[in-house]
């Protein structure tokens, strides 16, 4: 999960729009991820993210998280929903990261600490695990939601390449609130994430460094929701440049800024256009050992703006920026992977107004609040 990001919002987001098109009430809205999913890289000499969630992915998804503690110890957390992202979970919890030795949510990961680093080549460039997140109180549109899913998340990195991703299978254990679906009642099966990026220095030979910020990337945020139709699919890409940031101390950050371009988006009128831009910090700190396993803390936060989509959508139920922010303790220990996850959202699923109304009588917007994920997965490789 990218640190938890999460799927349970395309449920929320998808219902509301169903319901206001049938009536006539507002056009469809985009929902924009965070997410991520949350993940958090560290490569090369320095710390860094593979930018992010599913929370326990939104992350959560989320989105994950990593960091080295030493030459011969690393920890790594993944990002937050989904996005980790899903009700899809996505803190994400969704989202991963990749330790220093290779990013909710949203998607958050941890892998547990190696005592003996066995030589470079022997060892596996890839982490993997299988979890199973719980949502609730997610904000991804109007309404509060939740439940359970499966998710697969993998994160690694070599030479100037990173790769971190999760695949949700939602509401996998037919467990969730009243306004969500997925595998077994009709709804989405597959809620996916994919967080590519390359260090174009590295690439080039060069080892940028300006200041605290050090290494340049090509990153990019792919969002793939399988829908049986227009009103229950998203595909959007993010793509932008990326960088980490020194801060001289153990906690590591990494920053990325991103262009949006929206495909399918649950028939939202600003499907297949260009809409908006993307800010995204990640973080990271290795808090330490207690209970036999590594303790950690990852987050990430999504920073949406310049959307035309009220704009587009017309009346007052849209917003054109929307915020969120997940924040993830990642318990490590062998194989076993425990995360807790709280997920705070602003405007989410870009709704804005108050009270909205979809032909059934006037009712609260709950896109604004807390939401949160817990996850129990199973770790292995790198």
């Amino acid at each position: 999960m990218k640190l938890f990001k999460e799927n349970s919002r395309h449920d929320a987001i998808r219902s509301a729009h169903a319901a206001a098109a049938r009536n006539g009430a507002c056009s469809l809205s985009r929902t924009t991820l965070t997410l991520t999913t949350v993940v958090i890289s560290i490569i090369g000499s320095g710390s860094a993210w593979a930018g992010d969630v599913s929370v326990a992915a939104s992350a959560a998804s989320a989105a994950s998280a990593a960091s080295a503690t030493s030459a011969t110890s690393a920890t790594s957390a993944t990002s937050a929903t989904s996005a980790t992202n899903a009700d899809s979970g996505q803190v994400v919890a969704a989202g991963s990261g990749t330790p220093a030795t290779a990013g909710p949510s949203v998607g958050a990961s941890a892998a547990p600490l190696v005592t003996t680093v066995p030589a470079v080549d022997d060892q596996p460039w890839l982490h993997q695990t299988v979890s199973l997140i719980n949502s609730s109180l997610t904000r991804f549109g109007p309404y509060r939601t939740g439940n359970a899913y499966l998710e697969y998340e993998y994160y690694g990195s070599k030479g100037p390449f990173s790769l971190y991703g999760y695949v949700d299978a939602l509401k996998v254990l037919n467990v969730g609130t009243a306004n969500t679906s997925g595998v077994w009642d009709k709804g989405a099966p597959i809620f996916s994430e994919q967080e590519p990026k390359v260090a174009l220095d590295t690439l080039a030979g060069k080892d940028f460094e300006l200041g605290p910020f050090k290494h340049i990337y090509l990153a990019t945020d792919w969002i793939y929701e399988m829908g049986g139709s227009r009103s229950s699919a998203q595909n959007t890409l993010y793509m932008g440049l990326g960088t980490d940031i020194n801060t001289h101390t153990p906690l590591s950050l990494s920053a990325n800024i991103y262009v949006n371009r929206q495909f399918q988006n649950y028939g939202s009128a600003n499907e297949y256009s260009w809409d908006g831009y993307r800010f995204q910090m990640n973080y990271f700190y290795f808090l330490g050992h207690a209970l036999g396993g590594d303790w950690s803390y990852a987050g990430f936060f999504n920073y949406d703006f310049g959307s035309k989509l009220r704009e587009e959508a017309g009346g007052t139920a849209h917003a054109d920026n929307e915020f969120d922010e997940t924040n993830a303790v990642i318990y490590s220990r062998g194989h076993l992977r425990l995360v807790g996850v709280a997920r705070y959202f602003h405007n989410g699923g870009q709704w804005d107004s108050s009270v909205l109304n979809f032909g059934s009588g006037n009712f609260q917007n709950r896109s604004t609040g807390w939401g949160y994920y817990l996850e129990a997965g199973y770790q292995w490789g790198k």
